[in-house]
């Protein structure tokens, strides 16, 4: 039985989607400030998945169920959902809940610093079930920030209106960034437990010779194997270690090759290839750029 093909809808404007979904037209091309509850379901059938041309900062107190790989999430409590441009979510469902979401084209910050730096917002690449979840006070601060928005969008535009939504959107990427730190530091058990899976992933990995031949696991190997995103894990990692996971990788491949330089007479070539690397060149170099010293160095230090 072949796989059901789920349809797409790729949203290249606000204007667009405020249509698709009976709102009335943006008061800004660039930029726009919805209420949930304002918000109606289309007639027709909605695609299965929707994808948009830019951002959206989504607030919902109850989100229900939300599916993320081949599992479904239950979000009782509501939280804050970031989405960057190109990234396919799923259709909303009919109890929407309440709560506001923020449009964001890209254009719009275009010439100011928030064009580069929101690329730094390591949540936007976050994977639904990984929202942000956000106390009663931490909301009432976020919805501080999301009233100046929406009244300077409705109010009569001027010479500032543009640097005033923009301060106010980057002031919310920084709540943002410091709650998500927030709840790094207070999940520690859920976290916990996904330090020791990854730590087990990277243990298998290397142990593990024919996996080990392709070379060293990326980033994205490592998150799908403990089902969350790139980007949330390297986050949570540098919350709790101080290290991203590119960075962990990097720490095991040196014990590793640490332990087989010490450990058996194999040439720095054999051990290259059998770590993975093409040329012995390429492991010469991050071994060094690691340790401050060649394999040679190390094996001549170590004996």
């Amino acid at each position: 039985m072949k796989n059901k093909t789920h349809n797409l809808h790729n949203f290249r404007s606000l204007s667009e989607f405020h249509k698709m979904f009976g709102l009335p037209k943006p008061e800004h091309p660039l930029v726009s400030f919805i209420r949930l509850e304002d918000m109606s379901l289309p007639d027709e059938a909605l695609p299965d998945y929707l994808v948009l041309d830019f951002y959206k900062i989504a607030y919902k107190d109850t989100m229900g169920r939300a599916r993320y790989g081949q599992h479904h999430y239950d979000f009782g409590e509501g939280g804050l959902v970031f989405t960057a441009p190109g990234q396919r979510f799923e259709k909303p469902v009919a109890n929407k809940g309440k709560g506001c979401l923020i449009l964001l084209h890209p254009d719009f910050f275009l010439s100011y610093p928030l064009a580069k730096k929101i690329r730094q917002y390591g949540f936007f690449s976050y994977a639904a079930d990984e929202a942000l979840h956000v106390s009663e006070k931490e909301k009432r601060t976020l919805f501080s920030v999301f009233d100046i928005i929406d009244e300077e969008l409705q109010a009569r535009t001027d010479d500032f209106s543009q640097e005033v939504v923009i301060s106010q959107i980057e002031l919310l990427l920084n709540y943002s960034s410091r709650y998500y730190k927030r709840q790094f530091m207070t999940d520690k058990a859920a976290n916990d437990h996904l330090i020791g899976k990854f730590e087990k992933v990277l243990d298998f990995y290397f142990r593990d010779e024919a996996q080990l031949e392709n070379g060293l696991p990326s980033v994205q190997h490592v998150a799908d194997r403990l089902n969350v995103s790139a980007g949330y894990l390297s986050d949570m990692l540098r919350s709790l270690t101080g290290l991203n996971t590119q960075q962990h990788i990097h720490l095991r491949f040196i014990e590793t090759a640490k332990e087989i330089l010490s450990t058996t007479d194999l040439s720095v070539s054999e051990i290259a290839y059998r770590m993975g690397f093409e040329y012995p060149q390429s492991f010469t170099r991050l071994f060094k750029s690691k340790t401050g010293r060649t394999p040679l160095e190390f094996r001549q230090a170590f004996n």
